[in-house]
């Protein structure tokens, strides 16, 4: 683990490379006016794909993804069809749902394209969706949006806007088979609470690629549950900035990573005002040949963001052999009046004080080794608080341990 705590100078680290099976990544902790390293390596913001060149493997940001799995999303031949995604969206009353066109304000507000396919997918969808709870509406049943894919290619844009007070939990359901690439808003007005759950469970073809933006409003709390089981290649860029001080975000992570996928989940918290905090949670179980996962932390403290509270921290558990996991947080800071600044990353396979204590009292290991997963995932499912989606994931961890432990 690697902490800088309230110092204007901190020595630059950088992690050298894909961590072994059973090691720990502590990533970087870095000066930003000395080092560039956590979130400056790729080309600026833009929402002209034009503007990024076509990745070959090499580049930073893209060295862990399998390009030719991803079906054309990254070189621009990839083409919509009508046999994409279909979206349904459930709604308690009060909510306006809306199927806008590209002029509409409020798409691309809370963030703009940081790599191509997230520009690409911008420039290439028709329609966006757009979810709008009232200022001090407090919902008290959850929004449920729907996407199943249906065989083909789509790229999307869904926002989705708290005003000024509400409270709202959306469960975003990423089911079926499809080639998607799409872009997320959040956008909370100040003092609002959005709680988000997105669920990737896709058939084991599927390629998913997104970017979720959000922009968290003064005394706003933004917290997001990301959970993928599903998919041949899913990769998810979260990002999170504020518009006024006081904001806190808590970015929550479970994946399950099974033979062939690969699972790459991307984050950034720009703490660009002051007096905000963040923490960010992430765990991950691999089992079976080439399951690859890939999480990438990157906390920004810029100059103008005194005050600061942050904390990230990723957890992988092997399963089995064959599994590969790339681990690697950062830290950015340009300033050293912050509360607190830390990160850290592991990688290991089962405790084997864990299941000696638990066989020691007569539990068989298959069984001892399901326990230990259950509780190495417990803390994040209880942050969910929606028992029904709660109880699919228990159904679907056990399902996933079923192939490696049962």
């Amino acid at each position: 683990m690697a902490e800088a705590q309230n110092s204007p100078a901190l020595e630059s680290a950088r992690a050298g490379g894909p961590p072994p099976v059973g090691s720990t990544t502590t990533g970087s902790i870095a000066v930003a006016a000395e080092s560039t390293v956590a979130t400056r390596m790729s080309a600026p913001p833009s929402f002209d794909v034009t503007d990024f060149p076509v990745p070959h493997g090499r580049e930073e940001e893209w060295r862990f993804t399998p390009l030719e799995r991803l079906r054309g999303l990254h070189d621009g031949t990839a083409v919509a069809n009508g046999d994409g995604v279909k979206v349904d969206v459930q709604a308690p009353e009060g909510v306006t749902v809306e199927t806008v066109g590209r002029d509409d304000a409020r798409i691309g507000k809370a963030g703009t394209p940081v790599d191509r396919v997230a520009a690409q997918a911008y420039s290439a969808f028709e329609k966006a969706g757009v979810v709008t709870v009232p200022k001090e509406t407090v919902l008290t049943e959850p929004i449920r949006i729907a996407v199943h894919g249906e065989g083909g290619t789509a790229f999307g844009h869904q926002v989705i806007e708290l005003g000024a007070f509400a409270e709202a939990v959306v469960v975003i359901d990423h089911t079926g088979d499809a080639v998607l690439a799409a872009n997320v808003d959040y956008l909370l007005g100040d003092g609002a609470k959005l709680t988000v759950v997105s669920v990737q469970d896709w058939d084991d073809k599927a390629v998913h690629v997104a970017q979720h933006n959000a922009l968290i409003g003064r005394d706003a709390s933004f917290k997001s549950v990301v959970v993928t089981f599903g998919g041949d290649v899913v990769r998810l860029h979260p990002r999170v900035s504020y518009a006024g001080p006081g904001g806190e975000a808590e970015l929550f992570g479970l994946y399950f990573t099974d033979q062939g996928q690969h699972q790459e989940h991307r984050l950034l918290v720009d703490h660009n005002v002051p007096h905000c905090k963040s923490n960010v949670v992430y765990k991950g179980a691999l089992q079976g040949d080439d399951a690859h996962a890939v999480w990438i932390g990157d906390v920004l403290i810029e100059a103008a963001a005194e005050g600061t509270d942050t904390y990230e921290m990723n957890r992988n558990l092997v399963l089995t052999d064959g599994a590969r996991v790339d681990s690697v947080p950062n830290l950015e800071i340009e300033t050293g009046e912050i509360v607190g600044a830390g990160h850290a990353s592991a990688t290991g396979r089962f405790d084997d004080e864990q299941l000696f204590y638990l066989m020691a009292r007569g539990i068989p290991e298959y069984e001892a080794r399901r326990l230990v997963v259950r509780g190495f995932f417990a803390e994040l499912v209880q942050q969910i608080g929606l028992p029904d989606i709660e109880e699919r994931l228990i159904a679907k961890i056990e399902e996933e341990l079923e192939a490696s432990v049962g």
